[in-house]
C-alpha cells in the first residue's frame, strides 16, 4: 500500500469515528439502534439464539459495540461479553447503562479493525452496523478470524443502504414529504443537514460505496478462511417490532431494505 493511500485511510478512519462520537447523545433515540419494546427484545434473542445457541458464558466480543444495545441483549442470553469501541462518548454511555441496569460487561477502547485481543479467546465475535463502515473488509474479517477461537462463530448484522430498490426510493421520498408537511409523524432523532453530509462523504469513500450486498460480504469471509457461511433474511419480526415507532411510510422502507444477518465458523483445528 503506497503511503498516499495510508494517509487517506487514516484521514477516513478518523471522520468516522468523529462522526459517530458526535452521534453518541441521540443514537439511543432512533428505532434500530436501542430496544424500544419487550417484542422487539424477544425478536433479537430469537435470532441470537437461533444461530448461536445458549450463551452458557461463553465469551462474546461485540464490535463497533458503540451504547452496548447488543451487548446487554447477548448478557441477556447468558454470554459473558466485552465491548469494544473507539469511541469515548459512545463507551461512556455503555458504561452508564451497564452500571444502571447492574450489568458485568466489560466496555473497553479498542479498533473493530485492529482489535488487539488475544488469539483464539473468543467462542462468539458478534456485530451490527458495522461491516458497511470498514476501510478494509478483508484485513478486518482476517483479525476476527484470529480472535475466535478454532470452532468459533461469527455473526454480522448489516444491509445495503445504498443500493436501494425504485420501491424504497419512492416510500422514502413519500415520507421525507409527508414529514415536512406535518402529515406524518416526523423521526425522533432527525439528522441535521450537517451530519447528512458527513454520512454521506464517509459512504462514499469506504469500501461497501456501491452497498454493502450479502453475497458480496459472504465471499471476502470465505476468502478471509470462514467456513459454513450462511446468510439469513428473515429478520421480519425484528422489522415489524421496529416499524411500530416510526410512520407507516418510514416502517414500509425498514422492511424493504436489504437487511441480513450472516453467521460464520473459524475452521476448528486439524486433530
Amino acid at each position: 500500500m503506497s503511503d498516499v493511500s495510508e494517509v487517506q485511510n487514516y484521514r477516513l478512519r478518523d471522520e468516522i469515528k468523529a462522526y459517530w462520537s458526535e452521534r453518541a447523545a441521540t443514537f439511543d433515540l432512533s428505532p434500530g439502534h436501542e430496544i424500544f419494546s419487550e417484542e422487539e427484545r424477544a425478536a433479537w434473542h430469537r435470532l441470537f439464539t437461533q444461530h448461536l445457541g445458549e450463551g452458557d458464558g461463553r465469551k462474546a466480543l461485540d464490535l463497533a459495540s458503540g451504547t452496548g444495545v447488543i451487548s446487554h441483549l447477548m448478557d441477556d442470553l447468558g454470554f459473558k461479553v466485552t465491548g469494544l469501541d473507539w469511541s469515548e462518548p459512545m463507551l461512556a454511555l455503555a458504561r452508564a447503562k451497564a452500571t444502571a441496569r447492574a450489568r458485568a460487561i466489560s466496555f473497553r477502547m479498542g479498533d473493530a479493525e485492529n482489535t488487539m485481543e488475544p488469539d483464539d479467546h473468543y467462542d462468539v465475535v458478534v456485530n451490527r452496523h458495522l461491516v458497511w463502515t470498514l476501510v478494509d473488509p478483508a484485513g478486518a474479517f482476517a483479525e476476527w478470524l484470529r480472535v475466535l477461537k478454532p470452532g468459533g462463530i461469527l455473526l454480522i448484522i448489516d444491509g445495503d443502504f445504498v443500493a436501494t430498490t425504485l420501491r424504497e426510493r419512492i416510500l422514502s421520498r413519500l415520507a421525507g414529504w409527508g414529514q415536512q408537511l406535518g402529515w406524518l409523524k416526523r423521526d425522533t432523532a432527525s439528522l441535521p443537514q450537517e451530519m447528512m453530509d458527513i454520512h454521506r462523504s464517509i459512504l462514499s469513500r469506504v469500501y461497501f460505496r456501491d452497498g454493502a450486498r450479502a453475497d458480496a460480504v459472504s465471499d471476502l469471509l470465505a476468502g478471509s478462511g470462514f467456513e459454513g457461511i450462511t446468510i439469513d433474511t428473515r429478520l421480519g419480526d425484528i422489522h415489524r417490532t421496529q416499524a411500530r415507532n416510526w410512520n407507516m411510510l418510514k416502517g414500509m422502507v425498514r422492511k424493504s431494505q436489504h437487511r441480513y444477518a450472516i453467521r460464520a465458523v473459524k475452521p476448528a483445528r486439524a486433530v
